[in-house]
């Protein structure tokens, strides 16, 4: 899902200036920056974006967690969600435009720290952010530390390393007696997706989308920078050289092997053209990727709604893109900066404001059963009934707003353990350090190469990594457009920066 954003994209952004002056769910008076607080003053407004389908009853926890802001640090929020397909377009508007705002989700929070876009934190963390600063662990500093020393952003103190993990259904897991954990490489899983479609024409075999999967990691590789740019490094290589992935044996080796399964009709026929759409409720699927941490296929199967287990397939290594899959940012221009680290810190380290930001009104959007989880009140319909797989009328996005383990654990059909986050916490100790965790390449003097290089991959990319298209036919094409558009250029910058980065950190 993460793409470059250094550039305006002219359509997207006449289209999101337009969804900018209309109204938006739980959004604002744009001109007003205070609100009337509750004991007859007034309180400094702060304005949120963050990602996420706008919720039915966003407005009224808005109107809930300003009423806890005010009583503890004397600030409200206009929090505002923008829909998964729509929200890096939304950002870049907001950022190229200057559109007043002060706090944002930041995916892309490396390339917007380059810009200028999010203000430095560091002479904040000692005073109004120490008890974020404190409570978060040091590994998620040490990642969004950029190469000047600034921190520009506020880490989700979460799982450190996100394996990739296969899922599947448990229910056939069990009827055809799999070990899943010894299916571990794509070739590994041709006889399973065979079975499958013999014996359960009602499932999926293998489900992918046009962000497909990094099946590069499977032999060692991370993105160097965003996978717009496809530069890849193997790891826990201390000397590995900086390399175009689809160059490589390996990278061949996936891609006909991608194919093969979607001539045989394993893959969904629409993988290239499907969005990222997370896992859809009630959908038959037997095999499915996903990153994540320990405990993950508790979350997948409610989701899903039936139950999952599933399988890590990569080790346990911190990356700087695990460390930075949750970061949230306060804008350079934003008039309220001690306010906005004040609200950070409250998010990061009260446990009232946390769970009301990712769980809703309880009450009203949940109960507690009696070991103190969640449980989600259903969707009702205007009888009172309640509505099958309907989504809940209100939800946080978890790995976007802060800190984890100050979370309830979820109860219901899925329930978690209740020692989760001690889990969580043996795991982030047990992980290996990536040998360029902390590397960050700044390309912001080869804007053309970078927009030119991300052109050739949303042409080429979704069709290769999903078996859509010829291989022998197509490779060799995008390779020769990746060349023209610059990308040995930018390699060879990258591995310039990469050598120096390394020789100040060996």
């Amino acid at each position: 899902m993460q793409r470059q954003w250094n550039r305006i994209r002219p359509v997207a952004f006449f289209a999101a200036v337009m969804l900018l002056i209309l109204p938006s769910a739980g959004c604002f008076s744009g001109s007003s920056r205070t609100e009337t607080a509750g004991g007859g003053g007034s309180a400094v407004n702060l304005i949120y974006y963050t990602i996420g389908d706008p919720d039915p009853d966003l407005q009224m926890v808005n109107d809930k967690i300003n009423e806890v802001l005010v009583k503890k640090i004397g600030v409200t929020v206009s929090y505002i969600k923008v829909g998964w397909q729509e929200y890096e377009d939304r950002l870049n508007t907001l950022v190229s435009a200057g559109t007043p705002f002060d706090i944002a989700f930041a995916p892309e929070y490396a390339t917007y720290a380059q810009r200028g876009a999010w203000l430095k934190l560091n002479d904040y963390l000692g005073n109004a952010g120490k008890d974020m600063y404190d409570a978060i662990d040091p590994i998620f500093w040490q990642g969004v530390r950029m190469e000047d020393g600034g921190i520009y952003g506020v880490p989700t103190n979460k799982e450190a390393a996100v394996r990739d993990q296969w899922m599947y259904p448990e229910a056939l897991v069990k009827k055809y007696k799999i070990d899943i954990s010894k299916y571990t490489t794509l070739a590994s899983l041709e006889p399973l997706l065979r079975m499958i479609q013999e014996k359960e024409p009602a499932y999926q075999p293998m489900e992918l989308d046009k962000d497909s999967q990094n099946f590069f990691a499977l032999d060692g590789y991370a993105y160097v920078s965003e996978k717009t740019l496809p530069l890849m490094v193997r790891v826990l290589d201390p000397s590995s050289p900086v390399v175009n992935i689809f160059e490589t044996a390996e990278a061949r080796k996936v891609l006909d092997i991608l194919r093969r399964y979607y001539t045989e009709g394993y893959i969904n026929e629409d993988a290239a053209l499907r969005e990222n759409q997370g896992l859809k409720r009630g959908e038959l699927v037997f095999w499915k990727a996903a990153g994540g941490g320990p405990l993950s296929e508790n979350s997948w199967s409610k989701d899903r709604g039936y139950k999952l287990v599933a399988s890590p397939v990569t080790p346990a290594i911190i990356t700087t893109e695990s460390v930075r899959g949750g970061v949230m940012a306060i804008s350079a221009d934003t008039k309220h900066p001690l306010e906005a680290v004040k609200f950070l810190n409250l998010l990061n380290t009260d446990p009232e404001v946390r769970n009301l930001f990712n769980f809703g009104i309880e009450g009203v959007h949940y109960n507690l059963d009696n070991n103190g989880q969640v449980v989600p009140i259903p969707r009702k319909d205007n009888n009172g009934n309640p509505i099958p797989d309907a989504l809940p009328s209100y939800g946080g996005v978890q790995y976007t707003q802060g800190n984890w383990f100050i979370l309830k654990t979820m109860g219901g059909e899925f329930p978690d353990p209740l020692d989760k986050w001690d889990r969580f916490r043996e795991s982030n100790r047990e992980a290996v350090n990536s040998s360029t965790l902390g590397f960050t390449p700044d390309l912001s003097r080869m804007p053309l190469q970078m927009q030119n290089i991300e052109m050739v991959w949303e042409k080429y990319f979704p069709s290769l990594m999903t078996g859509s298209v010829d291989v022998d036919t197509v490779l060799p094409l995008f390779n020769e457009e990746l060349r023209q558009a610059g990308i040995d250029e930018v390699r060879s910058e990258v591995q310039r920066q990469l050598d120096s980065w390394r020789a100040a950190h060996s």
